[in-house]
């Protein structure tokens, strides 16, 4: 399941896109299976061998059209490697909160964005990152957990600070709002309650199968409830 929407972020396999803080690789591997060249870039090593693997498994099952390639870069996001302009498209999804520097962080993001280049950007949303906040410290008090909730017009007004124009925000997967607040009103730690489980079961079932059911619902509640909020900027 995709935080950032690829169609409405104009991602072509003729993009050079750059996947900040990519994790598990989910948009790296989305965007690859368009034929984008794709950098997977990320301070944890072991998530950027997974995502090498997973890739190169794509490429011998068939899954990536000519022309498609994904390298992983291994770095701190205040220090790009990477040259001025080196990118068509940029993807930061859910990694802002957990960079102290974020100011410097977005600069980084804006300096190696191409002119007429777009960035999606998306961290949690506040009212329901507040909700889990209050009810668990440990959801957020951690090494490398989040340091800062953020608002949509803070968020916004840092892009604009880095000489990037917002076109554009919507909200996110909003079904996984109450499964947060289930595990943190437990013990964010405590996933084994049968509740949690429960919930988690509907999530899958959601990511996996996509009922339409489910698929209404996530869409109605997203305005107010959406787990993530998603900004979509562009480089003059």
């Amino acid at each position: 399941m995709l935080t950032v929407d690829l169609d409405l972020f104009g991602l072509t396999r003729a993009n050079r896109v750059l996947d900040m803080g990519c994790g598990g690789g989910r948009h790296a591997f989305a965007a690859l299976r368009r034929g984008a060249t794709v950098v997977a870039f990320d301070a944890d090593q072991a998530e950027l061998d997974g995502v090498r693997e997973m890739a190169e498994a794509m490429v011998a099952e068939g899954e990536v059209p000519a022309g498609g390639e994904l390298t992983c870069v291994h770095g701190d996001a205040l220090e790009l490697p990477f040259e001025d302009a080196a990118f068509d498209r940029i993807i930061a999804a859910e990694v802002l909160e957990h960079i102290p520097d974020d100011i410097a962080a977005i600069g980084e993001l804006a300096r190696v964005l191409a002119p007429g280049g777009r960035i999606a950007v998306t961290v949690p949303s506040s009212f329901p990152e507040r909700v889990n906040w209050w009810l668990d410290s440990e959801y957020h008090d951690t090494p490398g957990g989040h340091v800062r909730i953020y608002g949509k017009r803070q968020l916004a007004g840092r892009l604009r600070g880095a000489g990037l124009m917002v076109r554009g925000s919507r909200r996110v997967h909003a079904l996984h709002s109450p499964y947060w607040w289930i595990r943190c009103a437990g013990g964010v730690n405590n996933g084994d309650r049968l509740v949690a489980r429960r919930y988690h079961d509907v999530l899958v079932t959601q990511i996996m199968e996509d009922p339409p059911g489910l698929r209404r619902l996530d869409d109605a509640l997203n305005p107010w409830l959406g787990k993530s909020l998603v900004l979509y900027a562009e480089k003059p």
